[in-house]
Formats: C-alpha cells, structure tokens, sequence
C-alpha cells in the first residue's frame, strides 16, 4: 500500500504539467510491476493526470483496463474520464463510450454522488449536445450545487438559448463569481450587451468581486454599445486594484476603446502590454484601420511580422481591412497572395469578403465580380453585400440587380439585398422599380430591420430606434431636433434627402419620417444632455443613410467644427502640411512629398492621408485646425466605416452591424 500511495503523490504531481511523458512512463512501470491491474486508486490517479495533460485520450484505455481487471470505478473515476471524453471529441467512439459510462455508473449506484452527476450534466450538456437530458439530469438530482447550474448556463448560452440560461440563473439558489461570468458573457454571446451590462450592475450591487473573465465580458458589452466611460470605469477598476492586465483583459481594453472611438487609449494600453498574443495585435491592427489609420495598421503588422509573430489568418483579415479603409489596393492584393506564399494559409470566405470590399469600395466592380465567380467556395451573403455596396457607392444598377438574384437565394426573408437594390433604383431616378421592390417585400412579408442608435450620457446608455417617440424626454428631444433643423437650414442650406425614405407614403410625411430616424434622435437628445466640449459617440445597428450622414457634417459645422468633403481633402490636407513643414516638422513634410507622389498617381490618396493626418492631430502638433472627415463610403457587414471627427464637439458614428 505504500508504493501503490508513492505512485499516487507522484501522479498528482504531474497534473496540469500539459506534458504526458512522464506520466506515459509511469504507466509503464505500473503495468510491467504489475501494481496497476489490482489498484483502483492507481487507475483513478493515473486518469486524473491524463486528463488533466495534453494527451486526455489516452485516459480512455484505461476505462476499459480497470474493467477487464475486474475491478469497479469509484465516484472519483467517473468525473475526471467524463472531462478526458470532453476534451476528446474526436476520438472515434468518444459519444459511445460517453453513454456506455453513463450506464456503468446508473448499475453501480453511482449517479448519487455530487461529483459524479455534475460530470454527467456536464457530458450531456457538450460532447452529446442533449440539452433536454442534461435538464433531466438537474432535476432528478439528489444534490446541486453552483457547478451544475453553471454547466448548463453555459451550455444554454453557447446555443444561443440565453432566456433559457437566464432562467437556470435566477432559479439558483446560491451562485458564485463563476455564475455571474456565465451570465455576462451568455448575453454578450447573445449580442445584447445592454443585459450583460445590468447583470454586471447587479453583481456588483450584491458585493461579487469579479474575476478576469467577468471582466473581459463587460468589456466586450461596453464594446458592443460603445459605452466608454462604462469601459473606462473597468480599466481605472483594474489600476485601483493594482490587477495585472493579462492578456486576454489588455486584448479586451484595446478592443473596447477602439470600437469606442478612442483608438489612441487603445494604443497606449497595447504599448503597456508586457505580453501580447497574436490575437492582441490583430485587434490593435483592426482598431486602427476601423479609425482610417490604414498605415499606421500596415505598419503595425509589418512591426509584428518581423517580431517573429506569425501572423494567422485573422490577422490578415485586420490588415486586409485597413488596405480597404485607405484604399491601398495593390497592397490588398499583396497580402492577399502572400498568405498562401509565404505562410502557406489558405484564404477562407472572409478573406475574399475582404477582397471584394476593397476592390467594389474603389470602383473595381468588374475584377470584384470576376473573384466573386472564382473564388472556390460558395459566395455568401456577406459577400455578395459587399459587392452590392460597391454597386451602390458606384451606382451601377445592372450589376446590383445580378446581385441581387444571387443574395435573395440565400436570404430570401432578410430585408438588406431589397433595400439596397432600393436605394440604389432611387439613387438612379428608377423611382417606380424602387417602389416595384417595395411591393415586392411587402409580399413576401419581409421587414425591413428598424434603424437603432444607441448613445452614452454619464454612464448610461440611452437607446434611440427609428420612429419611437417614447423617451421620457422625447418633447425635449423634438424641441431641439426642430431648432437644429432650422439652423442647418438657415445657415447652411440644408434639403432633406428624400430618396431613400419609403415610396408609399406622401411627400410632406417623407420629411417628418427622416427627421425621427435614430441617430438624429439621440444626437439631439446628446446635444440638450452633455455640455460643450463632450464628445457624442453614437452607435448605430444599420448602415447610416445618406440625408443622416450629410446632417452630421452639417451639425457639426454649426458646432464650429470645420468641416472638409472628401472631394476637397487633398488639397485642403496639402495647406495643412505644407504649414507644418514649414514650421519644421519633418515627419509632415516627408507625409507631404508622399503625398504628392499619389495624387499623381490616384491610388488610396484620401484614406491614406485621412491616416496620416489623424496620427498629428492625436499628437496635437499645431498648426493643424480641427478638422472633421467623413468619408463618401459607407460600412458594411465586412469592414466597418468610421466618421473621423475632432474638435470642440465630435460626432463619432459607429457602424457595428
């Protein structure tokens, strides 16, 4: 009994090694000594270890060992072989196998034990995916704990049933910080990060510490909503408690403040990481490119390519992006070739969305069709999307209608092909095709997805949708909608863009319906909320239309921000570097030499410079006015589109669809 209990202290210390060898070699000298075939407690300890190592199939040998021995498994066999199972999904038999030791352990009396029956739940619930036997299984328990609600939480979640999670989280009667973490990122899995956010309110009122993992949930509602001061309460939190920003949290900070407009915190947090994966460069990357710092997110994943860090195929999805949002399409086809060249990657669907992006966005519609015909999988709906966007920037409505047969196959009930194709009708004069697909989508009863904004005031998101007049402030809301109408009208002439308003209603409504869409709600309730100076962050679900885009630069003039069109960028952005080079400022001239060389070239020049531009201004070098940008372009599902703005009121708005 004393070596069988020498081998037992030396296996336990060999788990969470990751490293099976040595626990393979014990194995070996049990098997030869002959101790391992009459010892339960040496099987039970030599599961454990495996399970616990890099090799857990090899724990399931054992199973079938311990039985041909004649001998029984205890109630501390069955928990860590369910877990080897978990984590071998695809070793053949693995489900079988699952079901048979369910049924050892019903024979033996097993299921009693606390332990025992939680690893069961736990088995059901993921390698079989029996969620409905899982819930059996907590019911008809003789003891739960925390463990066994939090398996199926979690289950729940992951299958995108979070009302059902959430039930299984309100019947527990107690929880701990593992419960609240399933909780939050359920409902962040779920998209709907305003609940993650009251779940976190309410773990933080009943005195729950959170851990890592809750917070890199909070984090990524804050990025989903664009709650900033909320994400920045999570990051003064961790500096109060003196917590050491790991990986997986600076990753989530980055994120958060990108998304959020703030791309410049996001670069200080990503320069404080003493550790960094892959995944926290590729986030930096993408931050930078949404913000329409392409070079500086080129730059950044060259950086990264000569640390040794070999860039995956989520990488070059980031730096793809930022060739599409400075419109370097040479370097796009650069980085889209060297992933097989260089680093034998094999381009996946969301690669050549990309593509396509970046060749519709500049006007390439031809060469992005031809990719969408070749490329060797089926073309989805987000590609085709794409292509559509570039047919709508472009106007080219022969190409959008053979669009949109191939995308209404694939999302017949969705409304986003039948509305571009629209707009697209209307942008060209086609007024009675647009009204044609009107009917068309009445028909087929389908809805078009209602335009939502959501808009941050002191730590609080206030969500605004198209047409809902049931704000508690909504006659001060309208009050000062009517006063910045006139103003916009007055001082800068401003015509409402009707063409993409629904066809079927009379023309004196058109006005009305535009003037209560989302985003221009929240901007005026943001206007009568904060003082001079607050930036307004608006996040919106849908693509902004063409009228709110062209309000937003004019609100923003009537604030004293100067606006620039993109058609006058160039050489409005020469004026300021040639100022600034004038004053010595070396890295302005070398921007302004450059810049030179493509204009007469024509390739990328507006997101390029809107790049450069925004690395001095983030540096506050004068004399460089403030100055706001929009771009012409507008996001879609693959890239998302950012208005640049600063000044004394920014207007950020966030397409996150």
């Amino acid at each position: 009994m004393a070596v069988v209990g020498r081998y037992v202290e030396l296996l336990s210390r060999c788990r969470g090694s990751g490293d099976a060898r040595p626990i393979a070699r014990i194995q070996a000298a049990l098997i030869t000594s002959g101790l391992l075939r009459g010892s339960v407690a040496l099987h039970d300890a030599l599961i454990r270890a495996l399970a616990s190592s890099g090799r857990p199939h090899a724990a399931l040998p054992l199973y079938a060992h311990l039985l041909r021995a004649g001998l029984h498994p205890t109630p501390h066999t069955l928990p860590s072989l369910f877990k080897s199972l978990a984590l071998s999904p695809a070793v053949p038999g693995a489900r079988r196998l699952a079901l048979a030791v369910h049924a050892h352990a019903v024979r033996l009396g097993l299921t009693g034990f606390l332990l025992v029956n939680n690893a069961l739940i736990r088995v059901h619930a993921g390698l079989l995916g029996r969620l409905p036997d899982a819930h059996l299984l907590l019911r008809t328990s003789a003891s739960v704990d925390a463990s066994t609600f939090n398996t199926l939480i979690t289950a729940h979640a992951r299958a995108g049933r979070v009302a059902d999670a959430r039930s299984l989280f309100d019947e527990m009667p107690t929880r701990n910080v593992v419960s609240w973490s399933a909780m939050v990122n359920g409902y962040v899995q779920a998209g709907d990060g305003r609940e993650a956010l009251v779940v976190f309110s309410r773990m933080q009122d009943q005195g729950v510490c959170p851990d890592d993992t809750v917070l890199v949930g909070v984090l990524a509602a804050c990025a989903q909503l664009g709650a900033l001061e909320q994400g920045k309460w999570v990051h003064g939190y961790l500096k109060a408690t003196c917590t050491r920003i790991t990986v997986f949290l600076g990753t989530a900070l980055v994120d958060m403040y990108a998304k959020c407009g703030e791309v410049q915190l996001g670069m200080e947090v990503f320069e404080g990481m003493k550790d960094k994966n892959v995944l926290t460069w590729t986030t930096m990357i993408k931050g930078l490119a949404m913000h329409g710092r392409g070079s500086d997110s080129l730059r950044l994943f060259s950086q990264m390519e000569s640390l040794g860090i070999k860039p995956d195929d989520i990488a070059f999805i980031g730096a793809l992006c930022a060739c599409t949002h400075t419109g370097l399409v040479d370097k796009g086809r650069e980085l889209f070739n060297s992933m097989v060249s260089r680093y034998g990657i094999k381009p996946k669907i969301e690669h050549y969305g990309c593509m396509v992006d970046l060749l519709a966005r500049n006007g390439l519609l031809s060469e992005a069709r031809d990719m969408v015909e070749k490329m060797p999988m089926k073309p989805d709906a987000l590609i085709w999307g794409a292509l559509m966007a570039g047919c709508r920037f472009h106007k080219n409505v022969e190409l959008a209608e053979y669009v949109i047969r191939h995308w209404i196959e694939l999302e017949p009930d969705k409304s986003g092909a039948y509305v571009l194709l629209a707009n697209i009708y209307s942008a060209s004069g086609r007024h009675a095709s647009a009204r044609e697909i009107r009917h068309v989508m009445r028909d087929k009863g389908v809805e078009k997805i209602p335009g939502c904004s959501n808009v941050e005031i002191k730590g609080v998101i206030h969500q605004f949708i198209v047409g809902d007049l049931s704000h508690p402030c909504i006659k001060d809301i309208l009050t000062k909608w009517y006063e910045i109408d006139s103003r916009i009208r007055l001082e800068e002439g401003y015509i409402p863009d009707k063409k993409e308003v629904l066809l079927d209603i009379e023309e004196e409504e058109k006005e009305g319906a535009l003037s209560r869409h989302s985003e221009k709600l929240a901007i005026a309730f943001a206007l009568i909320s904060t003082s001079d100076n607050t930036p307004i962050r608006i996040v919106k679900n849908l693509r902004v239309c063409q009228d709110c885009h062209h309000v937003t630069k004019l609100i923003s003039k009537v604030f004293d921000i100067t606006i620039v069109k993109p058609s006058e960028f160039v050489e409005y952005a020469l004026g300021c570097l040639e100022q600034l080079a004038d004053s010595g400022d070396h890295s302005a001239r070398s921007v302004r030499d450059n810049l030179r060389v493509m204009v007469a070239g024509g390739d990328g020049t507006v997101g390029w410079v809107l790049g450069c531009l925004g690395e001095l201004y983030v540096q506050n070098r004068e004399p460089v006015p403030p100055v706001a940008v929009i771009p012409l372009g507008t996001g879609n599902d693959l890239s998302r589109s950012f208005g640049w703005v600063k000044g004394s009121l920014s207007l950020v708005l966030t397409v996150t669809q």
